[in-house]
């Protein structure tokens, strides 16, 4: 008897957890993205950054019955328009700062160093900083 008990409790558990719904948001966004990356993969060039012409255009391209899920791609596609402007705004003004930063500093080392004066280097040839051996004193002769 104990053991029906103890079966039927892991059972029941066990059931319990394999059947579980998924969290309804989570699925639903998988759909919106898969839905709305198809379309852009086709369609890119012609939407932009405007919601409701958007809209218009999906109506056109394609078959969506339910009007919800019409307006949930149109924003997902705008809202995706939108922050890819925005990267590119951004990567570009990095560059633009990167480059200037480039420029100053290329600027600042040309005014340091004068250009009438040339620095040479020579190559093999000993420095004259080096301390000199001492000459041998002349001995005393008888």
């Amino acid at each position: 008897m104990k053991w029906h008990r103890y079966w039927s409790k892991t059972l029941t558990n066990f059931l319990e957890y394999r059947y579980k719904k998924p969290p309804t948001g989570i699925g639903r966004v998988d759909r919106i993205k898969r839905l709305s990356y198809e379309v852009l993969e086709k369609h890119k060039s012609k939407f932009g950054e405007n919601f409701t012409d958007n809209k218009k255009l999906l109506n056109d391209l394609t078959i969506i019955r339910s009007k919800g899920l019409k307006n949930e791609i149109a924003g997902y596609i705008t809202k995706f328009i939108k922050n890819e402007i925005r990267d590119e705004e951004l990567n570009q003004a990095a560059a633009e700062e990167e480059s200037s930063a480039i420029e100053e500093t290329v600027e600042t080392e040309t005014e340091s160093t004068p250009e009438s004066e040339e620095t040479v280097i020579e190559v093999g040839v000993e420095s004259t900083d080096a301390p000199e051996t001492p000459e041998p004193t002349e001995e005393k002769k008888e």
